[in-house]
C-alpha cells in the first residue's frame, strides 16, 4: 500500500504538536510524584489526531485474518468457529466485574459455573476430577506432570524421573517434562506414523523402574488414531508408570471415545481450542488438568471458583450447553469427515506419506510433483493470494515438506470445496508457471518477508527518527 495512512507505523504518522484527546479541567489539585517514580526523559509517544489514529488501527485490523474472515485450516491448533453467544455470556457484567478478594458468598454464580464445567469435562473425558487453574495447554502439561511426580514421591518411588515421549509429539511435551525436572526418553514411530511397540518394549525393559509416565497425543500429531493404546497403557502401568494424555487433539474425540476409558491417568485440555475461545497471539488460554479416581488429592488445591482464565471457562460452558448432550457427539465425527474428504480429494496432486483413515487432521509432504521446485512454503504463500490462511507447515518434523491441514467440524462442504479448488489450482500453477508460486504472495499489503532475518535479528522497539516533519 502506498497510502501513508494505511502503510506506515503510527510513529511515522506523528506530527509534533498534534493531539487526539482533550482532558477536563483539573479539579483534584496538584500532587508531587516522587522523584524515584519519574522518567529521566519524556516517553517517545506518537502525536496524532483522533481520526488518524482511528483510521490507522481500523485499517490494520482489517488486515488481520481469523475464523470470522475465512477458512483457517491450521493443523494441530483447532481454529474452530467461536459462536458469539459465548462471547456475550463471558461478557456479562455479573461475571466480568467479579474481584478475587470479594466475599465468597457473593460469587456463588461463578462457583456454580466452574463446578458444572468440571462435571461436564469429567463426563466427556471419563476422568474423576479436574482443576481449572492452569492458564494454558503447556501450563496444564507442567501441572499434570507435577501431579504425576507428586504421586510417585508420595509412594517413596523417587527414582521415577523419566518420561517417554513419541518422536511425533508436540514440542511442548519434552519441554514441559524438562521444566518439571524429568528426563525425556524418545520412542520412535513406525512407517505408518504410530508408536513403535517394539521400540517401546525396549525402552520399558531398559528403563522400567525409572519411568514416571508416558505422554501421548491421540489422535497423534499426524492425525492418526493410536490403535495400540490398550497395549501401551498396560505396558506402562505394569512397569509402575502413569499414562499422560496431551489434550491438544481432543476435538475429534468428542462424542467418539474418552481418554479415561483408554487407560490414561492424567490429562490436560486446551479449553480455548476444543471448547471454542478465540485464540492466537499468545492467549487467552486455559489448560484444565483432569485425573482418574485415586489421584484427586494430587491436584493443586484451589477454591472451587478459582480458575486460571475465568472468561475462557465461561465460553467453554456456554459452548457445551449450546450443543447439549446429543449434538456434542457430532463434533468428532464431523471433524473427521471433513479432514478425510480434503485428504482423499487432493492426494493425487499432493504427496500423502501415510495413506488410510485420518481423524481431524492429516499431513501432506508437499506437492506430488517435486520436479517443479515449488516448496511447501511457496504453496502456503500462494494461498494468501486466494484469501485462505495457510495450514501449518514444516510440522511435524517427520517429513521434509510437511503441510498439515485441519478443517474442524464447523466448515461447510461449499467452503471446503473452494479450498480444494484453490489447492488444485496452485498445484497446476506449480507446473505451468512455477515462478508465479515461488514469488507469492502478490495480492497482500506486504510481500514475502525474510523470515530468517526477522527471527535472527528481530526489531522489538521503534526508534523514533527525527526529521523535518517533526
Amino acid at each position: 500500500m502506498n497510502n501513508k495512512l494505511y502503510g506506515n507505523l503510527i510513529f511515522e504518522l506523528s506530527k509534533k504538536g498534534r493531539k487526539g484527546y482533550s482532558l477536563p479541567k483539573n479539579r483534584f489539585g496538584e500532587y508531587e510524584i516522587p522523584q524515584t517514580l519519574r522518567r529521566a526523559e519524556d516517553a517517545q509517544l506518537p502525536e496524532c489526531d483522533e481520526m488518524t489514529v482511528v483510521r490507522h488501527y481500523t485499517n490494520l485490523s482489517a488486515n488481520n485474518f481469523g475464523v470470522d474472515n475465512g477458512f483457517y485450516p491450521l493443523g494441530s491448533c483447532t481454529m474452530k468457529y467461536n459462536p458469539k453467544i459465548n462471547e456475550e455470556m463471558a461478557a456479562l457484567p455479573q461475571f466480568t466485574n467479579l474481584h478475587p478478594l470479594q466475599p465468597t458468598e457473593t460469587t456463588r454464580g461463578a462457583m456454580a459455573v466452574c463446578t458444572l464445567l468440571k462435571r461436564a469435562l469429567c463426563e466427556l473425558t471419563g476422568l474423576a476430577d479436574f482443576t481449572l487453574k492452569p492458564f494454558a495447554g503447556a501450563h496444564g502439561e507442567l501441572t499434570g506432570l507435577m501431579v504425576i511426580r507428586g504421586y510417585h514421591e508420595s509412594r517413596g518411588d523417587e527414582a521415577r524421573t523419566k518420561v517417554i515421549v513419541p518422536d511425533s509429539a508436540h514440542g511442548t511435551n519434552p519441554a514441559s517434562a524438562a521444566v518439571c525436572g524429568l528426563e525425556i526418553l524418545e520412542v520412535k514411530s513406525t512407517k505408518d506414523g504410530l508408536v513403535d511397540i517394539d521400540d517401546l518394549e525396549r525402552l520399558v525393559s531398559l528403563e522400567g523402574p525409572s519411568i514416571a509416565a508416558m505422554m501421548m497425543t491421540n489422535p497423534n500429531t499426524l492425525g492418526l488414531f493410536e490403535r495400540d493404546i490398550p497395549k501401551i497403557a498396560k505396558m506402562i502401568h505394569d512397569c509402575g508408570g502413569l499414562m499422560y494424555y496431551d489434550g491438544a487433539n481432543l476435538n475429534p474425540m468428542l462424542g467418539a471415545c474418552r481418554p479415561g476409558d483408554m487407560g490414561f491417568d492424567v490429562m490436560h485440555i486446551n479449553l480455548h481450542k476444543t471448547f471454542s475461545t478465540p485464540h492466537g497471539g499468545g492467549g487467552p488460554g486455559s489448560g484444565p488438568v483432569g485425573v482418574r479416581k485415586g489421584l484427586e488429592s494430587f491436584l493443586p488445591f484451589v477454591s472451587p471458583y478459582n480458575s486460571g482464565n475465568f472468561a475462557v471457562v465461561m465460553r467453554a460452558y456456554a459452548y457445551i450447553l449450546t450443543l447439549g448432550r446429543e449434538n456434542v457427539k457430532m463434533v468428532g465425527p464431523l471433524a473427521t469427515l471433513n479432514a478425510n474428504y480434503i485428504k482423499e480429494t487432493l492426494k493425487d496432486v499432493y504427496e500423502l506419506p501415510i495413506d488410510g483413515l485420518c481423524k481431524h487432521e492429516f499431513v501432506f509432504d508437499g506437492l506430488k510433483d517435486k520436479s517443479t521446485g515449488v516448496t511447501t512454503m511457496d504453496v502456503a504463500k500462494r494461498l494468501l493470494d486466494y484469501g485462505y490462511h495457510a495450514p501449518t507447515i514444516y510440522f511435524p518434523l517427520l517429513f521434509h515438506e510437511s503441510l498439515m491441514i485441519e478443517p474442524t467440524e464447523n466448515e461447510s462442504k461449499d467452503t471446503i470445496d473452494g479450498f480444494i479448488a484453490v489447492m488444485r489450482k496452485i498445484a497446476e500453477e506449480a507446473k505451468t508457471d512455477p515462478e508465479l508460486v515461488k514469488s507469492a504472495p502478490h495480492n497482500t499489503p506486504i510481500g514475502r518477508v525474510d523470515d530468517v532475518l526477522a527471527a535472527k535479528h528481530p526489531i522489538t522497539t521503534y526508534k523514533q527518527m527525527i526529521n523535518d516533519n517533526n
